[in-house]
């Protein structure tokens, strides 16, 4: 049975699954935004649905913290070729619990040198994430498509545009996972280096 993380817990993969995993898939995924709108004369308001562009990215660090390589829309596969994503989701929020983006990850051929996956959502657009309803990152076993673990978190209120969601990082030579759900700002990435550096 899948663990249900709380902000700031690491769990050690293997453990949780039960055996050595090698590969993968972290699942991120949100909510349609709500809008409120008004109707003519106060007649006709009420709530609508509306498509904000998110973007899930996985940042590759090596051990003092660098920047090694980058998996997002605009490069969706690692240069070692041992994570690859799903690509954009343009849909702006999926159903309850349904991943949006996906990023697979086989933990043997990652590179030696790398040490930290950071996992990120930005809005793309420049939107606030304020009336998104929620977001999840969720840590699969693709070997039989059971789920690992899982962090909700909700974004009610939030004026940011970059959430830093979870890590993957190697102890001991085994791989953990922590949930993170900082919020941040930005539009990709990039934007997001800065907020980073206390998680590496």
């Amino acid at each position: 049975m899948a663990i249900n993380l709380q902000k700031g817990q690491r769990i050690s993969l293997d453990k949780e699954a039960g055996r050595r995993l090698n590969r993968v898939v972290m699942g991120l995924g949100w909510g349609m935004k709500q809008v409120q709108s008004r109707g003519f004369l106060g007649f006709g308001s009420g709530t609508r649905q509306e498509a904000v562009d998110l973007d899930a990215s996985c940042l590759l660090f090596d051990g003092n913290g660098q920047l090694t390589d980058t998996v997002w829309f605009r490069q969706l596969r690692s240069q070692c070729g041992s994570i690859q994503h799903s690509g954009d989701d343009r849909s702006g929020g999926g159903e309850a619990g349904a991943d949006n983006e996906r990023i697979a990850i086989e933990l043997d051929r990652i590179p030696p040198t790398v040490q930290v996956l950071l996992f990120t959502v930005n809005s793309f657009s420049g939107e606030s994430f304020a009336g998104i309803p929620n977001a999840f990152c969720r840590l699969v076993d693709a070997a039989n498509g059971s789920e690992i673990a899982r962090f909700d978190l909700s974004l009610e209120g939030g004026q940011h545009t970059g959430l830093i969601m979870a890590k993957l990082y190697r102890h001991n030579s085994e791989w953990k996972m922590q949930a993170i759900g900082e919020h941040a700002e930005g539009r990709t990435f990039h934007d997001l280096l800065p907020a980073l550096r206390p998680y590496l």
